[in-house]
């Protein structure tokens, strides 16, 4: 899946498009200018873009009245004449329901703003191994619909595992193949339906919210492990929408067995209840042996694709007693040892600073990319 809108301004605005093309790319380049938190008065998105005082005007207009945006006051003299008026990203009237699906006990609902934030919450809690149908999502979603105090302009569904455009190609940890999530959803509700892999959702977050930039490896470490990469802005999904799933490439074809049939899988050895479960009853010193052996792995999983791409901000996001200093430091000590060269810049690792709503946020970014675009 692409994210239309998900890049900043640029300067493609000669190729030949039609009126309605040329509405669409004029309202999201100033919805770019303006996400999440930025205040800009007419005067000045027209500067910013080179679009024409008309051209703005005739555009901030219908956003205005469409609740994508707001006028939030005057801006700063600037000498003689009229101050403009200030415009931000409108967070009273829209609303998006996004869904999280990536919690093995647990369905998360919730209804945001368009920035991504939590309005209200829901819950579906699962016994051990239910199969999670579609219908139990839907009705996750009737709730939360009930729950909004405003139009909602899309649904976003996040899951793990490969995910190609609205269908789950195969997610180990739900045991889906080929489960179609948007079209039964959007023909129920009649809202438009976005699915996407969890670790692309919540890298979205850490793009607005966080400290990424346009260019990133985003790794996530829970109870599974899946990464996402941001290239210029742009995320990359591979061939057959698998790219970033690194959980299921083996390190140790000896190694243990994984439910995707093959050894050694680095899900099965790194995620989060992977450690955890070794970890049980142990002194601290073996603790953090089992954190550096794992900081190891992952460092050695990080070193082709890193040095592949040029990469130089490596993201983990996952809890602090696993994500702590110990991993970080064997995952860059590994990594700058593979890596290290006279033409490619240091690869930083950090932790994801992001809170526990990481990846609905995410979700609904995606879901308002995806409503800019049409």
């Amino acid at each position: 899946m692409s994210y239309p809108g998900l890049a900043t301004a640029t300067d493609d605005r000669t190729v030949k498009a039609s009126p309605a093309d040329v509405r669409r790319k004029n309202r999201q380049l100033i919805f770019a200018l303006l996400f999440p938190t930025k205040q800009y008065s007419r005067a000045e998105l027209g500067r910013r873009t080179g679009l024409s005082r008309v051209a703005v005007s005739d555009v901030v207009g219908q956003m205005l009245e469409e609740g994508l945006l707001r006028e939030t006051g005057q801006a700063p003299s600037g000498g003689k004449g009229k101050r403009g008026t200030l415009l931000s990203i409108d967070t009273n009237r829209l609303r998006i329901i996004s869904i999280d699906l990536t919690q093995e006990h647990l369905l998360h609902g919730t209804v945001t703003n368009l920035l991504g934030q939590p309005l209200r919450h829901a819950e579906v809690t699962l016994n051990a191994g239910a199969y999670v149908s579609v219908d139990i999502i839907i009705e996750l979603i009737e709730k939360m619909l009930g729950m909004s105090d405003g139009e909602v302009i899309g649904i976003g569904v996040s899951s793990p595992g490969v995910v190609d455009g609205g269908v789950v190609r195969s997610s180990t940890m739900r045991g889906w193949r080929n489960l179609d999530l948007a079209t039964p959803i959007n023909e129920h509700f009649g809202i438009d339906t976005t699915v996407s892999n969890d670790a692309t959702s919540a890298m979205l977050t850490e793009r607005f919210f966080g400290q990424g930039g346009p260019n990133m490896l985003f790794v996530r470490m829970d109870s599974g492990l899946g990464s996402a990469i941001l290239l210029s802005d742009t995320p990359v999904i591979g061939e057959l929408h698998a790219a970033g799933e690194i959980g299921h490439i083996s390190i140790d074809l000896n190694g243990p067995l994984c439910p995707c049939g093959k050894r050694g899988c680095l899900e099965t050895m790194i995620s989060a209840d992977a450690l955890r479960e070794q970890m049980a009853n142990v002194d601290d010193d073996e603790r953090q042996a089992i954190l550096a052996r794992a900081g190891r792995y992952l460092g050695q999983a990080l070193a082709m694709p890193a040095g592949l791409l040029d990469m130089s901000d490596v993201c983990i996001f996952g809890q602090p007693d696993i994500i702590n200093t110990t991993f970080i430091d064997a995952a860059q000590a590994y990594l700058d040892a593979s890596t290290s060269s006279s033409f490619h810049k240091h690869t930083v690792i950090r932790r994801c600073e992001c809170g526990p709503d990481i990846t609905v946020q995410g979700e609904a970014i995606a879901v308002l990319l995806q409503y800019l675009a049409k």
